[in-house]
């Protein structure tokens, strides 16, 4: 067996097996930071960042980034008094911090979230050109750190008519212009891996529509992936057969469990996992891989306008986490998608969030743990799947 040391080493990217991959956005955009684009994702606003038009509910701990990498938030100031800062993924520097904090912490890479209403021709277009700034930073920082990336398209938010087009020709010109000759790029069976996320029933795709994405993905003679479907948790149970056999249809099945939660006997929320075990059997009976997707916990109060902590998922001090890692090793999952690295909008970051933030507004803390627990205990929960560590249903006491 491998010691914790060889996740230092580079990351094999020819399978998709073995691997512990986080969602990345990618998306956060600052004033002065060269792209022209203001307080994106930050604010609701674009052109200002007050309490009112916050749209994150983690404040990143800003303490290891260089000058270069801070930009000032006016009206918001630390508890000492000095101004507050944030940062934007556009920055080159910025995204190589946190590639190196996954080679620290044992995470394997990433995958990178690419929206299509992001993409030419689509509703938010003009974003597209930061947007590939943001792929270049990641394919740079995944060579410099040994780490793995894979693209992962998002259909959220698209009108459908558009999905199919816009998508496979965003992703021809990728293929063409080298993505996944990309020595860091993510393989199986000897394709580049994609996710293509966003299969739910009653939403903005239709079963004719995502049919057609699927063949295309698949069976394209010279663009075709070994296929990732991120789709509705409850998908095993869809009762409208088109979707239901379509669901059945992907290299890999990946159910969306963000947000997903039950309550004990105490008023306790955890993310339920009794399902995993016949979602893996009838993947398996389909011909398809499961990719389980744990999260630590959730927010999203300044993004919908709750008052704060309605729509809090505590997350136990890690317990929440770390109950899902362990669900997944005992059903002998060797991969999995950890929701999210650096997704502070709805509150499931795993980097290094603040537990002082500015007190002109509420904010989510990891409530006095280390601002790298989750970093840490992501990679150790990445060791107990690969079997790299024992099984211990009880969350690890670190060192």
């Amino acid at each position: 067996m491998l010691s914790a040391e060889d996740f230092h080493d580079p990351i094999d990217a020819s399978t998709l097996r073995g691997k512990v991959l986080c969602g990345y956005q990618g998306w956060f955009r600052c004033f002065d930071d060269g792209e022209n684009a203001g307080w994106v994702h930050w604010s609701r606003d674009s052109r200002q960042i007050t309490p009112e038009t916050l749209t994150f509910d983690m404040w990143p701990d800003m303490t290891e980034y260089s000058q270069e990498e801070r930009y000032p938030v006016p009206g918001f100031t630390n508890p000492d008094g000095n101004p507050a800062t944030l940062f934007s993924s556009a920055n080159q520097r910025t995204v190589l911090r946190h590639f190196e904090w996954m080679k620290q912490y044992g995470i394997h890479g990433v995958w990178l979230q690419h929206f299509v209403v992001d993409l030419p021709g689509a509703p938010i277009e003009k974003r597209h050109t930061s947007r590939m700034k943001v792929l270049q930073n990641v394919r740079d920082a995944a060579q410099k750190t040994g780490r793995i990336w894979a693209l992962a398209f998002d259909m959220a938010g698209m009108p459908s008519e558009q999905i199919f087009d816009l998508m496979t020709a965003e992703w021809k010109r990728l293929v063409d212009t080298g993505i996944t000759n990309d020595t860091r790029y993510l393989h199986h069976n000897g394709k580049p891996v994609l996710m293509v996320w966003g299969f739910y029933n009653g939403q903005n795709i239709t079963p004719g529509i995502a049919n057609r994405i699927i063949d295309f993905f698949k069976n394209d003679p010279k663009y075709s992936v070994f296929l990732v479907g991120g789709c509705e948790w409850w998908w095993r149970t869809e009762k409208d057969q088109a979707w239901a056999k379509l669901f059945r249809r992907f290299d890999v099945i990946s159910p969306w469990n963000v947000g997903n939660c039950s309550v004990d006997v105490k008023g306790t929320k955890w993310a339920p996992t009794d399902y995993w075990k016949e979602d893996m059997e009838e993947a398996r009976r389909a011909g398809m891989l499961y990719l389980p997707v744990i999260y630590p916990g959730f927010s999203w109060d300044n993004l919908k306008k709750l008052p704060p902590g309605q729509s809090n998922i505590s997350r136990q001090g890690g317990r929440f986490m770390w109950k899902q890692f362990y669900a997944a090793a005992e059903l002998g999952a060797d991969m999995a998608y950890v929701a999210m690295f650096d997704e502070v909008d709805e509150g499931t970051a795993i980097f290094k969030v603040c537990n002082t933030p500015p007190t002109q507004a509420q904010f989510v803390t990891y409530e006095g743990l280390k601002s790298d627990w989750y970093l840490w205990l992501t990679g150790e929960g990445t060791r107990m799947i690969l079997g790299k560590q024992g099984k211990y249903s009880d969350m690890p006491t670190r060192q």
